[in-house]
């Protein structure tokens, strides 16, 4: 079952050049494509499905700098600063607001980790503040209990996945680009050794930069080019319950459920971290990477099925441009949803909140969330490809801090200042052991 989201109509015209084609049309695509677009680019962006309809519309809609690895936190802290612009320019509301977000906890361990996390990101300016007993059963009221303690993060906030991406892509077409739904990539022309255009499944567009933003497809793609992603994707499922229940916080997060406010008055109901891991080539291939988070957090994670394998979105088989690829055979990652997962999802979400006891669930889905070893994204333009970037593995963050790195993206594209360090986010970094390199948060 596939979650909310707004469909939008764009364009069907694909023009023969562009400035730049940004490939995929998730919440980092079409960011890069906003920021791209305003700089005056001519940009195209294609999308083989629908936009927003993967991972960008099937999270929590959490946008956040609380618990952020070190090496993430000035790009999530950007990336706020940059979806309240976005909204005041777009003027629809992507529902982004600065809502505070509420961590509570039993366990002093964790609780010491929050405040461990704590000291570090207050001598880096960020307004997270420790809560008491006292604080944690005021703030966490609606839950009807004692705490132990807890976190609140009064800068941090959600948006609304089930429109962010949709609207974004129609602000983009006003600026004068083109987003072109239903419309695959299949591969990447090059010149001389650099990229000179994009083969799509309605022809091709000449161009001298490219911009890979295909989420779980990346590392297929850019295995089509020898470039090596290390990819594993794990399956996540959510539910959605009714509006209707009162006095609950906008977003709460407890090692039991996390529950966050929808943009139609619902709750969104998940297990942080607990998902499915669906064998598939890619996450083989790329296992001796993946060794150090698995040894980590093997506790959280349950094997999958055939869902993935079957799905071709992380084969390792070379295709042909001038034939059907897997991303075509599949337009859309719609996987089902854990059974299990959803039934023990609703049960503690109902028992923390008493008040969502009576709340009738809307939907339930899952979605791929394509990780790398560390859990950091890669944003690279530095891949032996001139005019090629690669902006993927968001590891469950991307729709956080989408709009960051899709400035990133534009920034390198166009060889300006970057809003941020970018050396953390290379690919070259998995050419070294990955063995404490996860981290914690």
């Amino acid at each position: 079952m596939s979650p909310p989201r707004l469909d939008v109509a764009t364009s069907d015209h694909l023009p023969a050049e562009a400035d730049c084609v940004v490939v995929g049309g998730g919440i980092v695509g079409v960011c890069a494509a906003y920021w791209l677009a305003q700089a005056g680019q001519k940009v195209v962006l294609v999308e083989k499905g629908r936009i927003g309809a993967e991972q960008s519309s099937r999270n929590w809609g959490w946008c956040r700098q609380q618990n952020r690895d070190a090496r993430e936190l000035p790009l999530s802290t950007r990336s706020l600063e940059l979806w309240e612009r976005m909204g005041a320019e777009i003027g629809d509301d992507l529902g982004f607001r600065r809502s505070g977000l509420l961590y509570l906890s039993d366990d002093e361990a964790e609780i010491e980790g929050w405040a461990k996390w704590g000291r570090f990101a207050r001598g880096e300016g960020i307004d997270t503040r420790m809560l008491d007993a006292e604080e944690a059963r005021r703030r966490g009221a609606a839950t009807g209990r004692l705490w132990k303690g807890g976190v609140w993060s009064p800068s941090d906030g959600i948006a609304d996945p089930s429109r962010a991406a949709p609207l974004v892509a129609q602000a983009v077409e006003r600026m004068g680009g083109h987003v072109v739904q239903n419309c695959a990539a299949r591969g990447i022309e090059r010149a001389a050794g650099r990229v000179s255009g994009v083969v799509t499944e309605r022809g091709s567009v000449r161009t001298p930069s490219v911009v890979v933003a295909g989420g779980a497809w990346a590392g297929s793609f850019m295995h089509q080019m020898g470039v090596f992603l290390p990819q594993a994707s794990a399956r996540s499922s959510i539910l959605s319950v009714a509006p209707g229940a009162k006095g609950l916080p906008d977003a709460l997060h407890t090692s039991a459920v996390t529950v966050t406010r929808r943009g139609d008055g619902g709750y969104t109901l998940a297990t942080s971290g607990f998902a499915n891991l669906d064998p598939t080539p890619g996450a083989i291939l790329g296992l001796r990477h993946f060794l150090p988070m698995f040894a980590r957090r093997w506790r959280l994670l349950r094997p999958g099925g055939t869902q993935g394998w079957r799905a071709g979105f992380e084969t390792r088989r070379i295709w042909a441009l001038d034939r059907t690829t897997p991303m075509e055979r599949t337009r859309i990652l719609d996987p089902a949803p854990s059974a299990r997962t959803i039934a023990r999802t609703l049960a503690r979400g109902r028992a923390l909140l008493p008040g969502l006891a009576e709340m009738q669930v809307q939907s339930a889905w899952a979605g791929y969330i394509d990780s790398t070893p560390d859990g950091v994204p890669v944003i690279d333009g530095d891949l032996g490809i001139p005019g090629l970037v690669l902006a993927a593995g968001l590891s469950g963050h991307g729709f956080g801090i989408g709009p960051g790195v899709g400035h990133l993206v534009a920034d390198t594209i166009l060889g300006r200042e970057p809003i941020t360090e970018t050396a953390q986010y290379r690919l070259a970094r998995f050419g070294r052991s990955q063995w404490g390199k996860v981290s914690d948060f």
